[in-house]
């Protein structure tokens, strides 16, 4: 066991986040932390790792414990290389390696009372090298910046060129390569393509020691997870399985939850109304007092934990468009100018039927989002895009870039729509849990997951046939998605988006589109159509380091001899227990002879001396045997 977790409790004043907390962590686990936005998942982290100090309960750590602990918008030093970042990371294996090497050096001259303290020394070394595991050092981090995409990347780029997401993608790398027995990832997913993503899932389910996961990406958690603990008013359940097992699971516990609860409800009712009708009567005085026990002994049930509200979307429309939604015809979009100009996909031709449910997909940067707004017409570019007759388009910005930061949630509703009521206005936002004193906030006071509420809300006024979506769940929490993965499959319009959530591409899609910078190829089904279809490379590429320090080598050679010298001994110790039982045997074959019976009987006399034959002929063998061994 890593960690153990007995009653913790965590409040901030008068608000209590975390209650009754009992969790405990062992070398292998794979743990994914769930919660809804704002319920205690990073306060929890925070504990397990040592940055926040509980309020009641007991932590018990493992003393070989080792922590690596990755938060969302983790920050680099900017005036670091990557080399030196990743030096850091490795600083307690390159540190001992430094001082192996010396020992090694000094040993080669040291007398003999000098070379025994040199050789314990560098034995305790060893061990700590060992357990870091630095002899794969190299090998490991070449296997995770390639994994993570920096594989061709100058190591001496400085931290500062890089863009916001190749940041958090390095600092991923960055803890993966320290390799600690526990990991903590806090939406390790964002930023990352399908092949990272591939990659990832598959480094981290062969990861040798404990994980912990917060991440809303329910594929991800799908494939990782072996347990999935959820946070939840507070207290924690843990639920064996993945993502879609726990729905399963949890679904499952509150129905049973309940049955008992409101079984125990009717038992106590049935005998307060007893006690009730008969205790004025004095023939009914024993029954009555039994009753009255019965209820003073019963250990009540905790009424389950009230649901968290869950968001209602749909999104109805009135006119049906012509048969031919969208047309594209050697569709061209370029960035930048002058000599920066580049051209991001070319000879683009497409076209999208009602009904018809699709997404993009890519690596980062081919051109997904330009491509929506190409055909929005809020990006120049050559070419035709022809929207079908009646098309009513609705459009959600991953950026949402529509709020005006200054303006509050019901100013910016009632401007869109200035025919609504505030009743009407009020009780759309409240179907998107925007409630209360919410309608007032400015968009620049409120979390980016509700500022993507407000846009779905908006949305879900404007009543469009088509839906263009430009990565839908960025900010969402998994309950608010797998309410927009429910309305997105039951809309009827037709459905045109960019999206990395794969578990949202396996339930809403009906053709997925991979774009490449001169050509898209379609697929007719949904992610894991797709994923069957495709070649997506995830292989570990571990290159093995062209050299080894002189420590590597020794460590090989030492690790050798002794693997080598464990099976001698483990084999002379089999040898020998061998030799002792034939040798007990030809003693009580020796003795059967010596009985008058037996030696009087020349053929069972004869069959008993051969067996002995046979016998000490095979512990000679052993013999010789052992004496090489030993």
């Amino acid at each position: 066991m890593l960690i153990s977790l007995n009653g913790v409790s965590k409040g901030f004043l008068d608000k209590s986040v975390l209650k009754n907390i009992t969790l405990s962590v062992n070398d292998n686990d794979r743990i994914g932390l769930l919660g809804i936005n704002g319920v205690g998942k990073t306060t929890l982290l925070n504990i397990i790792s040592g940055n926040m100090e509980c309020d009641e309960g007991t932590i018990s750590l493992s003393p070989v414990l080792r922590i690596g602990y990755l938060k969302q918008n983790e920050a680099l030093n900017s005036s670091n290389s990557l080399q030196k970042e990743i030096e850091n990371a490795l600083q307690l294996v390159f540190d001992t390696r430094a001082q192996l090497e010396n020992i090694s050096k000094q040993m080669s001259n040291a007398n003999e009372l000098d070379y025994e303290k040199l050789s314990a020394e560098y034995e305790r070394l060893t061990n700590i090298y060992n357990a870091a595991d630095g002899y794969n050092a190299e090998v490991r981090i070449s296997t995770v910046l390639n994994g993570m995409g920096f594989g061709n990347f100058d190591m001496e780029t400085s931290v500062s060129v890089l863009s916001g997401g190749e940041k958090t993608r390095f600092a991923l790398a960055k803890i993966l390569v320290e390799n600690p027995n526990l990991l903590i990832l806090d939406e390790p997913t964002n930023h990352l393509d399908f092949s990272m993503l591939s990659w990832l899932e598959n480094y981290l389910s062969t990861y040798k020691g404990a994980v912990i996961i917060v991440s809303h990406d329910r594929y991800f958690l799908n494939s990782v997870a072996s347990d999935i603990c959820e946070i939840e008013n507070g207290e924690l359940v843990r639920y064996k399985g993945g993502y879609s097992s726990f729905l399963k699971q949890k679904e499952e516990r509150i129905k049973t939850l309940t049955k008992e609860y409101e079984k125990q409800q009717r038992e106590i009712e049935e005998l307060r109304d007893y006690v009730r009708r008969n205790l004025a009567k004095s023939s009914s005085i024993n029954s009555v007092g039994s009753r009255v026990k019965a209820l003073e002994k019963m250990e009540l049930q905790a009424k389950p934990n009230p649901q968290v509200k869950d968001l209602h979307i749909s999104f109805p429309f009135d006119i049906e468009p012509h048969k031919t939604i969208l047309e594209c015809r050697e569709l061209k979009v370029s960035v930048g100018k002058g000599e920066s100009k580049r051209v991001l996909f070319e000879n683009f031709n497409l076209e999208i039927s009602r009904g018809e449910k699709v997404a993009f997909v890519g690596k980062n940067g081919v051109g997904k989002s330009s491509l929506l707004k190409a055909i929005l017409k809020k990006l120049p570019c050559e070419g035709v895009a022809r929207w079908g007759g009646n098309v009513k388009i609705s459009y959600f910005d991953q950026e949402l870039s529509s709020l005006d930061l200054n303006m509050t949630v019901l100013e910016a509703v009632h401007r869109k729509f200035p025919t609504k009521t505030e009743y009407e206005i009020r009780s759309m936002l409240a179907r998107f849990l925007i409630e209360d004193e919410d309608v007032f906030k400015r968009f620049r006071e409120m979390s980016g997951a509700n500022r993507a509420k407000v846009v779905l809300c908006i949305i879900t006024f404007e009543r469009s046939n088509v839906l263009v979506l430009d990565e839908p769940t960025n900010h969402l929490d998994y309950k608010a998605k797998e309410a927009l993965d429910l309305a997105l499959s039951q809309y009827e319009g037709t459905i045109i988006m960019v999206s990395h959530d794969r578990y949202l591409l396996n339930s809403v899609p009906d053709k997925i589109i991979e774009m490449k910078p001169n050509e898209i190829i379609i697929y007719k089904g949904n992610y894991d159509y797709y994923k069957e279809h495709v070649q997506i490379d995830t292989k570990e590429k571990a290159t093995k380091p062209e050299t080894k320090s002189n420590v590597a080598v020794q460590y090989d050679e030492s690790r050798k001899n002794k693997a080598q010298d464990r099976k001698r001994r483990a084999k002379l110790m089999n040898t020998e227990k061998e030799m002792e039982i034939l040798q007990n045997e030809i003693d009580e074959l020796k003795q059967l002879i010596e009985n008058p019976d037996v030696s009087s009987d020349y053929a069972r006399l004869s069959e008993i001396l051969e067996e002995i034959k046979v016998k000490e002929e095979k512990l000679e063998e052993l013999e010789n045997i052992w004496l090489e061994l030993a």
